[in-house]
């Protein structure tokens, strides 16, 4: 199942109220891609990947993405 989980470097702003607001990644390959949108914060797992944490759920690039944050690590689902 690890196959499907790629670790990100993400870019984020921490509030005074202790939110967590991610504004970018960095892919695997070194790409930096900004996230549009934030849509939905919420405690989930990830069915395809493994792991359980908090799903955000962004708007990168026009498309509806998954970024996950487990234990401070955070990783995206391979498509």
């Amino acid at each position: 199942m690890s196959n499907y989980k790629v670790f990100v470097e993400v870019t984020a702003r921490h509030d005074l109220q202790g939110n967590i607001r991610p504004l970018s990644i960095k892919w695997e390959d070194g790409r930096v891609f900004e996230v549009d949108r934030l849509l939905d914060v919420r405690q989930a797992a990830s069915l395809k990947a493994g792991g359980m944490g908090m799903r955000y759920t962004c708007r990168i690039c026009n498309k509806r993405m998954y970024l996950f944050c487990d234990q401070g690590k955070w990783f995206m689902e391979r498509k």
